[in-house]
């Protein structure tokens, strides 16, 4: 497999042959407001432009996952620049109606056993935070690809660490993972994905596997930064398993 980050949680995974675009959020810098009631104010979102070419992006893409519809994960710039007629999977009937009405049509909602060609998708759970502010932000998912001819990936999505991450992790022993790790936050209400010490529980959970961090610096409410997380992972002496990769850059695993 190829995974590249592009920004925030958008990457691009190659996998048994096929181009999936994940959680596209593709306007121009500086496009949408600031995210209210948290830092940076004075910064428009998204906070960076796209590392390469729109149309390198979009080139031969053979399904888009859309994991919640939060705006740094499916964002009106994508839903013009996407065919109307590309493969879509969203986690649920609502998020699948709201897709809908943005005029796609090739929808298909994720389960525990869902399959595209010979490719295994399965839908797993996150918690886009904790406690109280679990209301406002509402549910998410992540996916586990899975191939016969692929090692295992985990895509976490927009969650923090806590049991149920946990579970997914045992129960399907993926090799490569990828999380979402910017401590992102508004004034309240705490952490809504991963910080470091959560991504150190994924690590001491899989330290076999590959942990590739992403959605950082992207959007304005951002509080852990790749130097930071980066420093955080060398004193812990994982730096080999854990990999934070700038806007653009990807890996071949």
């Amino acid at each position: 497999m190829n995974i590249q980050q592009i920004r925030n949680a958008t990457i691009l995974v190659h996998y048994a042959g096929k181009k999936f675009l994940i959680d596209p959020f593709l306007a121009e810098k500086d496009t949408y407001p600031p995210f209210p009631n948290s830092l940076r104010q004075d910064q428009k979102n998204p906070l960076v432009g796209l590392p390469i070419p729109l149309e390198d992006i979009l080139k031969d893409v053979d399904a888009v996952i859309v994991t919640h519809l939060h705006l740094d994960h499916f964002d009106d710039a994508a839903k013009d620049a996407l065919s109307k007629d590309v493969k879509m999977f969203v986690q649920s009937a609502e998020d699948a109606e709201e897709v809908n009405k943005a005029g796609f049509h090739n929808l298909e909602i994720l389960a525990e056993n869902t399959s595209f060609n010979d490719i295994q998708l399965i839908k797993t759970h996150g918690e886009h935070g904790r406690g109280e502010i679990l209301k406002s932000a509402g549910p998410v998912c992540g996916v586990v690809f899975k191939h016969e001819s692929e090692k295992t990936l985990y895509v976490a999505g927009d969650t923090v660490w806590y049991e149920g991450v946990h579970t997914e992790i045992n129960k399907h022993n993926p090799e490569v993972i990828v999380v979402n790790a910017g401590n992102n936050q508004f004034f309240e209400g705490g952490s809504l994905v991963m910080d470091e010490k959560d991504v150190y529980e994924v690590y001491k959970t899989a330290p076999q596997a590959v942990i590739i961090a992403v959605h950082l610096e992207a959007v304005n409410h951002w509080i852990l930064s790749r130097d930071e997380l980066k420093s955080f992972v060398k004193e812990k002496g994982i730096s080999a398993n854990v990999l934070i990769p700038d806007d653009g850059e990807s890996y071949t695993l």
